[in-house]
């Protein structure tokens, strides 16, 4: 990717000439230089300790210190390694109070804090962590990835910074609940912490509200923000213009300045504003002295957030839900323990079911909720009770294909409940309200409003009436749930008729060029997105509810290679829409143009030659592999719309498909895999490997960490069992 071009006149008029504000200028060169002299202490220190060639660097990354990686391109790999830099940023310092003095200042307390931040993480093990949750210090690539998605279809709007302390406690949690509940990313440093904690507010990765730490580490904003760039962006090491546009256009993040002023955070800012980040601060400053559009003051929480969104045009349109709680996408990685839970269902508990199903106008009252069966404070703490919902939709373009779709989306609209827990779907759902929901006085009913109003908000192009009736009667539960199996067999029998073969329609997924703008996924049937959440029948919905959105027919046209699965008008499309970067795409094979790979995909599978065969990792496993790199260095390869054969991003679901790179051998290549992937998928991978004629004992001859982590590792192990991999044709 080409630099872009003068990045730095987006910044042109903010301040005046004669108008400068100086005070705010030398706070943040007396910032910069106590950060990098402060660095050069550490750093003089750690040597003497350790010696300049003891390796530093952040567990879970592949962008070694990824301020510096980012913005310069080195790879900082020992302690010896950050004496230039720091000598090049102190040398680098003009003292002249300037705006573009001041940006670079800020640049330079970035390395600096990424340089002290690194040598803490020198006393760092597993079995010393640094931080005790919900402090995360440094986020791994794992959970940046995690999160790739939802950064790029918006359901996380922007993301939003708040260091200090605020002067109103309550004022900032009830703000800090308002951007969760409108899914904001939030990162967090300094008093604030403990001042939402104190409050009640509940923070932590799960949450994606980020308890950082203190003082430096803020930086761990940064290089948050500056690895998306380098993942979903794939733009290269030391781009440094083309980094920080990419972090202008593309990641809508602004920052919350609170309390009395330090010279070293406002240093920081700088270096925010310097990558396209706005300061709003609560700390008077005289109007001739703020930085127009970029150092701004607003000392009333609301409405800085409201500036904030509208420096950064991000919109929010929801329906009022009326619920006690709060709801948003941010509460949905919450947990629920059984200690903190009111009551449960479903699960192996009790019976549970829940059904999305199309009915005439004459059948559905908009709106309506009806709870049939005793609520839940007719229970006991720790209860379980049956559970059934049934969500009754009416729409002029609505769809019988349509109902899974939006079946689905009860997961994620519980899970947006604060205080509300929801795993699996159909007649295994298994549903949780914890004690803090149930005092706050969440009822059934109020689960009901949140699914009415979610429905009705995101599917407005296709839904226009809907009634919840949720059951609780277990006789009624155990009466309808027969019913909703019904529904259940009548699509997986539509489901077993869709194969590749059987269809003359492709969809595209252009949701991650928000981030990854060469990257263009497609999906047919037998193969999901690689994220995991886009099936070929989602592709289908999306583009009949929006018919200009991520996801658009592709005819199958021009046959070129029946085996490795090749067409020319996918070709043709994947290049326009590439930018014209990709040329070929092959759909039945990682060896020859295989699909792109953004950043937000679940595992990577990946060839180990020395075993005639591939590999897969997740996301969640932190180890090596026998590809000699962990899950993040290959993703640091691969993504941002990277074509790499040998090499490609999948979903998890893709390994059990009938189409699981046919033109390689299929599921009889895989050889190795974590451990608990293997047992989290051992059910499907021994259908798959059953209905492939590999028997049911296939998944026992793959080897997995136990055995080892490198080709020569495993080959005795594979060998021995017999793997169908060592008899195949050779890869390569």
């Amino acid at each position: 990717m080409a630099e872009a071009i003068n990045f730095d006149q987006i910044f042109e008029g903010a301040v005046e000439q004669g108008k400068e504000p100086k005070r705010l200028f030398k706070e943040a060169y007396e910032g910069a230089i106590t950060a990098v002299s402060y660095a050069e202490i550490l750093l003089n220190q750690a040597i003497r300790r350790y010696g300049k060639d003891h390796p530093v660097g952040y567990p879970d990354t592949a962008y070694f210190l990824p301020v510096i990686r980012c913005l310069s391109g080195e790879e900082i790999r020992t302690l010896g390694d950050c004496v230039p830099v720091l000598n090049r940023v102190r040398a680098a310092m003009k003292e002249e109070k300037t705006f573009a003095n001041a940006r670079q200042w800020g640049e330079a307390t970035w390395y600096a804090a990424d340089i002290i931040e690194a040598i803490r993480y020198l006393q760092y093990s597993p079995e010393n962590p640094l931080h005790v949750p919900p402090w995360t210090g440094f986020i791994g690539d794992p959970v940046v990835r995690q999160y790739g998605t939802k950064m790029v279809d918006w359901t996380i709007p922007g993301e939003v910074l708040i260091l200090g302390r605020a002067r109103d406690p309550r004022e900032l949690a009830r703000v800090v609940n308002k951007l969760m509940g409108m899914g904001f990313m939030l990162f967090l440093c300094d008093e604030v912490i403990e001042q939402l904690l104190e409050e009640g507010v509940k923070l932590g990765v799960d949450l994606i509200a980020y308890p950082l730490g203190n003082f430096t580490q803020v930086v761990h904003c940064a290089n948050y923000a500056l690895r998306a760039g380098m993942m979903f962006g794939g733009i290269k090491p030391g781009l440094r213009d083309a980094q920080r546009d990419y972090q202008r256009r593309r990641i809508r993040a602004f920052v919350l300045y609170l309390g009395e002023h330090d010279m070293v955070k406002t240093a920081a800012c700088m270096g925010a504003i310097n990558i396209g980040i706005p300061i709003i601060t609560d700390q008077p400053l005289p109007e001739d002295k703020q930085i127009k559009d970029w150092f701004i003051y607003e000392p009333d929480l609301e409405k800085a957030i409201q500036l904030g969104m509208e420096l950064r045009e991000i919109k929010i349109t929801s329906i009022e839900i009326d619920a006690p709680i709060t709801v948003g996408p941010a509460f949905e990685g919450e947990s629920i323990r059984k200690k903190d839970m009111y009551v449960e269902f479903g699960g192996t508990r009790t019976p549970s079911f829940e059904l999305v199903r199309m009915v005439g106008p004459d059948e559905v009252e908009d709106g309506k909720v009806e709870v049939i069966g005793p609520d839940i404070d007719t229970v006991q703490p720790g209860s379980a009770m049956p559970l059934g919902i049934i969500v009754d939709v009416y729409g002029r373009k609505m769809q019988e294909d349509f109902e899974p779709v939006l079946e689905r989306r009860i997961h994620y609209f519980t899970n947006y409940g604060e205080g509300l827990w929801h795993v699996a779907q159909r007649d295994i759902m298994w549903v949780r309200i914890s004690k803090g929901a149930f005092e706050k006085g969440f009822r059934l009913k109020h689960l009901g409003n949140i699914l009415y109003a979610k429905f009705k908000s995101e599917f407005a192009a296709v839904v226009d009436r809907v009634q919840v009736t949720i059951y609780t009667d277990e006789q009624k539960v155990l009466e309808m749930r027969e019913l909703a199996r019904q529904y259940y067999k009548k699509r997986d029998d539509r489901l077993k008729e869709l194969r590749d073969e059987t269809v003359d329609t492709f969809y595209s997924c252009t949701l991650c060029q928000s981030f990854a703008p060469t990257h263009v996924c497609i999906v047919p049937p037998e193969r999901t997105g690689l994220c995991g959440a886009v099936s070929w029948l989602d592709a289908k919905a999306s583009y009949e509810i929006n018919s200009h959105g991520p996801n658009q027919p592709i005819k199958l046209e021009g046959l070129i290679d029946p085996v490795k699965g090749q067409w020319k008008s996918v070709n043709d499309f994947v290049y326009q829409n590439s930018q014209r970067s990709i040329q070929v795409v092959n759909f039945y094979t990682i060896m020859e143009y295989p699909m792109t790979s953004c950043g937000c995909f679940e595992c990577i599978l990946a060839m180990v030659p020395e075993c005639n065969g591939f590999m897969v990792v997740n996301r969640e496993h932190g180890g090596m592999t026998p590809s000699g790199m962990t899950f993040s260095t290959m993703a640091g390869t691969i993504g941002g719309g990277a074509q790499m054969p040998g090499f490609m991003g999948i979903s998890k679901s893709y390994l059990a498909s009938r189409k699981f790179v046919p033109a390689d051998g299929g599921l009889a290549r895989v050889v190795w895999m974590p451990k608990a992937l293997k047992d989290q998928l051992r059910p499907q991978l021994e259908e798959a490997a059953e209905a492939a004629g590999l028997g049911k004992d296939f998944v026992d001859k793959i080897a997995d960490e136990t055995v080892g982590t490198s080709g020569e590792e495993i080959l005795p192990f594979l060998e021995e069992k017999g793997h169908p991999a060592l008899s195949l044709p050779p890869l390569l």
